[in-house]
């Protein structure tokens, strides 16, 4: 491995999600990172240290009083370039917020100059309890990352929210925050809310109207600002793609359902971004049974009403003072005539245009925009991954918010 290999710690905490760090060690390790794992007292109970020394190809630092000449509880937070901590405990994040240090791994984090992501595992009532939502979100106002757990089966046969993320969409994170240059928590302390994928319009129980969107770009877009600090809320219209770690997902199918969520979601958040592709219409009657096809007749015309204005809605009634309104316009010509009459007509702060058709954007890995401004601003952005158009269209919207 080389010498200039990323260095990351791995802290686990003491919770039944310890095993899982095992995969996200492994993920680490073999995309070159050199890791130092530093588990409590706790999550050795879990997993033993030799799993850790096999995985990590290092012995596992455990001890504050091992090797005393190196100052461990010093020189493993000043040397790391990301700590992240997964399984972390209300307990553990609960010393964090109030620079506790009582074994190895919270000493590390009070020497780290380096990012920090909390990836917390709990039981839903720990998680929603008034001082693990305080904690966190001291946490999150000094700057490190904390994820939003996932919800599923938990311990015994409970099931909600507390679950650990997913260890690959926690390392994709990692590698996100890495790749960035680590120290930019940009967004920390903000709520963003992002629309993804394509409304579904139901002509009957077994047809719709719809569109092409993957939801690709709105996922990006929810990944990248949950790695750069921001609680996340993710409205996904109908994208098949894994829930990015530490992001609320809220499930829609119709326009209909996606404004509800939208005007529930914005209460409270600092961004909004509009990325989902939203029908303009729905058929006005919904047929209870499927439409049959009658040979010889030529099938009856589907007569279509307007679905509601969900950005121009969201921008003209802003929830809170100072809110930032990003929409999307997907255009197949005269591009950046119509992105500029759309984002006058829609009354949002940023509109990143993009041209589709033709093999271009809908379904596809690589995307190229142009971010116009209500100011007057106009940024292109070249074709690459939806990704780094994700950051950049982040880049915009922290350099407005301040």
């Amino acid at each position: 491995m080389s010498a200039s290999a990323p260095r990351v710690v791995l802290g686990v905490s003491g919770g039944i999600a310890a095993y899982k760090a095992c995969e996200l060690l492994r993920r680490l390790t073999e995309s070159g990172h050199r890791v130092t794992v530093v588990p409590t007292a706790a999550a050795m109970h879990f997993v033993g240290e030799a799993t850790w020394a096999a995985l990590s190809g290092r012995p596992a630092a455990t001890e504050t009083w091992e090797t005393v000449h190196e100052v461990p509880h010093v020189r493993i937070g000043q040397n790391a370039d990301l700590v992240v901590v997964a399984p972390a405990t209300a307990d553990l994040m609960a010393k964090a917020a109030h620079g506790l240090a009582d074994d190895l791994l919270t000493n590390t984090l009070l020497t780290a100059r380096c990012p920090v992501v909390f990836a917390p595992a709990m039981h839903t009532e720990m998680w929603e309890h008034p001082a693990t939502q305080e904690n966190v979100a001291t946490l999150r106002r000094r700057g490190a990352i904390v994820l939003e757990p996932a919800v599923g089966r938990l311990t015994g046969v409970d099931t909600g929210k507390g679950r650990l993320p997913d260890p690959s969409e926690i390392f994709e994170v990692c590698r996100r925050v890495l790749a960035r240059g680590g120290l930019d928590t940009d967004l920390a302390g903000r709520h963003v809310v992002v629309s993804a994928g394509g409304t579904r319009e139901p002509l009957d129980p077994v047809r719709f109207l719809g569109n092409l969107s993957s939801g690709k770009q709105g996922y990006a877009l929810a990944a990248t600002a949950a790695a750069r600090g921001a609680r996340v809320t993710l409205l996904s219209a109908n994208a098949e793609l894994p829930d990015p770690a530490g992001v609320d997902v809220v499930r829609v199918s119709t326009a209909l359902q996606l404004r509800e969520a939208a005007l529930k979601a914005v209460v409270d958040a600092d961004v909004v971004v509009m990325a989902a592709a939203v029908a303009d219409f729905r058929p006005a009657e919904y047929a209870t049974g499927k439409i049959k096809k009658v040979e010889g007749v030529d099938p009856a015309p589907v007569a279509l009403v307007r679905n509601p204005d969900i950005l121009a809605e969201i921008s003209a009634h802003r929830a809170r003072p100072g809110q930032l309104v990003v929409g999307f316009a997907a255009e197949t010509d005269d591009v950046l005539a119509n992105g500029r009459a759309k984002l006058a007509r829609k009354g949002c702060d940023l509109l990143v245009v993009n041209e589709v058709g033709g093999g271009k954007a809908f379904g596809q890995d690589t995307n190229a925009a142009v971010v116009l401004g209500a100011d007057g601003t106009e940024v292109t952005i070249p074709d690459g991954p939806k990704e780094s158009l994700a950051d950049a269209v982040w880049d915009e919207v922290a350099a407005r918010l301040g």
